[in-house]
């Protein structure tokens, strides 16, 4: 869980530098990266959903 939630927390952080050069300069190029990190960050987000989901299935039927 712990390693998980690291993750996200380093993905998000990788994507500050280029947030700030977007909204503070109107980098153009930075905005093409932050739209490809933000489709990074959905893509994870699915995988953090389902295995959840998969966590709670296999935990409902042991139980």
């Amino acid at each position: 869980m712990a390693d998980r939630f690291q993750q996200l927390k380093d993905l998000v952080n990788d994507f500050e530098q280029d947030f700030n050069k977007f909204y503070s300069k109107q980098n153009k190029a930075a905005g093409v990266r932050v739209r490809k990190h933000m489709q990074e960050l959905r893509q994870f987000a699915q995988e953090i959903r389902t295995e959840v989901q998969n966590l709670k299935n296999q935990s409902d039927s042991n139980g």
